[in-house]
């Protein structure tokens, strides 16, 4: 047998064998295991899994909006999967991402168990390398002592008393956002207004000042270019990966190239830009300039900082921003709701005052509303979690590389969890005494991974919740046409149209 043949034959066969054993052994292995405890799934397509399915019934569902805004039932057209096969295969079953397994659980207890674990059975998914480009090695996607080190560096930027302090210019930001409106509706009985694209806007100037020392006007090319990779990304998380595809240079990929580079280029030059003035500095920023001089396991890279950079600069906008969105259509339907909400700020704020750090825990409604808002309309549709190792979850005995699927939004609108009344608005239900499983309402997941943001999100929040109703009175305009669409987060497919009129 010639040299080159008796080379590639052991290759050919390893091959063969990784084929074989992966895209074949593994799933019937795995699948029979499950199906002897009696879970069940649709059936598998050897190289997508479902992947396929999943796109199907997610475009099919999105292509019609919902007929009506009144009742908040939308978890069938945000994760249609989950509504088609838990109807079919019972509350917990089993699906497949490629030849990956993906096990749905809804129930609380399973869901806290999991999300709280510290023995290391559960760890975080990680993003394909395609998603890695919205988010670059920053800390969404981060895992183990690397996740660790960041988390340790990043979370002392976002304590209360920081955020407290940052409460003026986040008023100051509401401002300007709230003087640009008056103008626009003027004397009118009612102006419509898309919330959503303001609020992004707003959002984008609260995080580029709080974290970073910047402005909305330094970093607006920088969102404008996240905005077209969010896209793009999207796509790809609902696309089996194929190892190497990155690399090939198709329509796509070399707009994801393009994309990456001018962003990275850009965050670079912002990062430079600021570097003095936030060296001295405690915000998201300057505690990260600072440990890029730091040295041994603290230290940060440059690289390091550019993608922790381009995570906050997305998520810092996004959540808050459709939080904001879905809090005001559904004020703006529930007039009732609407009234209590002013009333409280009146009473708490006066007519003109935006909330201070000292009377944020007095605004009890608004609380409660932004809390129902998130479990209605929460800014992460689902956690994922993989097993690393054979372990028992409830009574289910799991395979080592199981992916377990907690849909959040499914889960938010559960009846066995939230009564029969859970898909209709009901804020009452976060009443002061009254409480809920931990593994029940996640919003911004939980554990030691929950997100690190949370807290500026909801004082932002409040603070331009309040300050809007200080000055307008709004309700749902004829033009909104309820559709939400999970684009990485939750978001109305066509905007948020709502008429204001100054009070």
């Amino acid at each position: 047998m010639p040299p080159f043949f008796a080379l590639i034959s052991p290759l050919l066969l390893y091959l063969l064998y990784r084929f074989v054993y992966s895209l074949l052994w593994i799933p019937y292995r795995t699948q029979l295991h499950l199906r002897r405890q009696g879970v069940r799934g649709p059936p598998r397509r050897l190289l997508s899994g479902n992947a396929a399915d999943v796109r199907d019934l997610i475009a099919r569902a999105q292509a019609a909006p919902l007929p009506a805004f009144h009742h908040h039932d939308v978890a069938g057209r945000v994760v249609p999967h989950y509504r088609e096969w838990s109807a079919q295969f019972g509350r917990t079953f089993l699906y497949w991402f490629g030849p990956r397994p993906r096990l749905a659980i809804v129930e609380p207890e399973l869901v806290r168990v999991v999300m709280t674990d510290s023995t290391g059975r559960f760890e975080k998914v990680g993003f394909n390398p395609l998603a890695k480009q919205l988010f670059g090695e920053g800390l969404p996607g981060l895992k183990g002592r690397t996740w660790a080190r960041h988390r340790r560096l990043i979370a002392p930027a976002f304590n209360m008393e920081r955020i407290k302090s940052w409460i003026p210019a986040i008023a100051s930001s509401t401002s300007t956002m709230l003087e640009k409106w008056e103008v626009q509706v003027g004397s009118s009985s009612g102006f419509e207004i898309e919330v959503n694209k303001e609020f992004h806007t707003f959002t984008a100037d609260v995080i580029s000042q709080v974290a970073f020392g910047s402005s909305y006007k330094e970093g607006k090319r920088i969102f404008q270019l996240q905005e077209e990779q969010m896209l793009l990304v999207s796509l790809a998380l609902r696309t089996v990966y194929i190892p190497g595809f990155r690399f090939i240079p198709t329509k796509k990929n070399r707009k994801r190239w393009s994309l990456n580079k001018e962003i990275r280029k850009s965050l670079h030059q912002l990062i430079q830009a600021n570097w003095n003035e936030c060296e001295n500095s405690k915000n998201l920023l300057g505690l990260m300039i600072s440990a890029q001089k730091n040295k041994g396991e603290e230290k940060m890279e440059i690289e390091e900082i550019i993608d922790e950079c381009k995570s906050f600069y997305f998520a810092g906008k996004e959540t808050t921003a459709n939080l904001l969105t879905w809090a005001i259509l559904l004020l703006a339907l529930h007039q009732d709701w609407q009234k209590k909400v002013r009333d409280e700020v009146t009473y708490v704020c006066g007519s003109h005052k935006y909330p201070n750090g000292d009377v944020l825990a007095d605004l009890k409604i608004v609380n409660m509303v932004l809390k129902e808002t998130l479990r209605l309309y929460p800014p992460g549709i689902a956690l994922v979690r993989l097993t690393t190792k054979d372990t028992k979850l409830g009574t289910l005995d799991i395979p080592a590389g199981t992916q377990l699927y907690m849909p959040t939004i499914a889960i938010h609108h559960d009846a066995e969890v939230w009564g029969a009344d859970a898909s209709e608005f009901n804020p009452l239900r976060f009443a002061e005494g009254k409480g809920h499983h931990l593994g029940s309402f996640t919003p911004f997941g939980l554990g030691a991974t929950i997100c690190v943001g949370q807290n500026l999100a909801l004082v932002e929040a409040k603070v331009a919740l309040a300050m809007i109703l200080q000055r307008f009175e709004f309700v749902v305009s004829p033009s909104y046409v309820h559709a939400p669409m999970l684009l990485l987060t939750l978001q109305p497919q066509y905007g948020a149209q709502v008429l204001f009129r100054k009070i």
